[in-house]
């Protein structure tokens, strides 16, 4: 599916907390929805997410969300709680009416946009979530941990992949493992909290990981989520034990 006709988008969507924009790379016939958030500070796309644009060859709707506060210029992030309130109100306008979001539907996003997707997955009735640099403590204060937030994901069984960077300061892979035990998927990536310049890698790691929650497209119904095929080890740096 090296060709896939691809069509880009950019909608405008208002929310609680001001003007949002969703990005949307749609290919032709859309095997499911990934649906990705950005982080706390900068004005434009990380390498990693826009790496993972490349999804669209394996038949990959892909969304780039950005939050109100980004789009109004601003350089830092409104609180948390605005953040799920503008996240809550983007994804009813592209899961319902005309156009809404094929499933099945992946939400997550890279450090504080991955920490939005997890407090809001119930709510938006998200079938799995893939983080990227998921920020389970501050630098240097692993006291101040957001595993709780992982942990509502994988308490309510849903699936959920962490690709973590193996140097992360913001946790490593081995710390995410260790509070979140055999309940999600955590896989090593090269570099820091951004990864690298070519993240490669992550890509790969999320294409292993979409490709286990579809079928063929010959095939006349999808496989259920819960009894989709189990996990493989991946072959990637540091990949999470069973």
């Amino acid at each position: 599916m090296s060709d896939v006709p691809v069509r880009k988008s950019v909608k405008e969507i208002q929310t609680p907390v001001g003007m949002a924009r969703a990005h949307v790379w749609r290919p032709s016939r859309p095997c499911g929805s990934l649906v990705l958030g950005h982080g706390a500070g900068g004005k434009s796309w990380s390498a990693d997410l826009r790496a993972l644009t490349a999804l669209t060859a394996q038949g990959w709707l892909v969304v780039l969300v950005e939050q109100p506060w980004r789009v109004a210029g601003r350089a830092v992030a409104t609180p948390p709680a605005q953040m799920d309130v503008a996240w809550l109100a983007i994804m009813e306008a592209l899961t319902s009416g005309r156009g809404a979001l094929p499933k099945p539907l992946v939400v997550g996003g890279r450090s504080a946009g991955a920490r939005v997707a997890c407090r809001t997955a119930d709510a938006v009735g998200a079938d799995a979530l893939l983080l990227l640099a998921f920020p389970l403590h501050p630098p240097g204060k692993p006291e101040k941990s957001r595993a709780a937030e992982a942990q509502m994901v994988t308490g309510a069984g849903t699936r959920l992949i962490v690709i973590q960077g193996e140097k992360d300061p913001f946790g490593s892979p081995d710390d995410l493992r260790s509070v979140l035990g055999g309940t999600a998927e955590v896989v090593s990536a090269r570099g820091s909290h951004s990864f690298t310049k070519e993240p490669t890698d992550v890509l790969e790691i999320a294409r292993a990981f979409l490709s286990e929650l579809v079928v063929p497209r010959d095939a006349s119904s999808r496989v259920p989520l819960a009894k989709a095929t189990q996990r493989t080890p991946r072959s990637h740096v540091g990949s999470s034990t069973p």
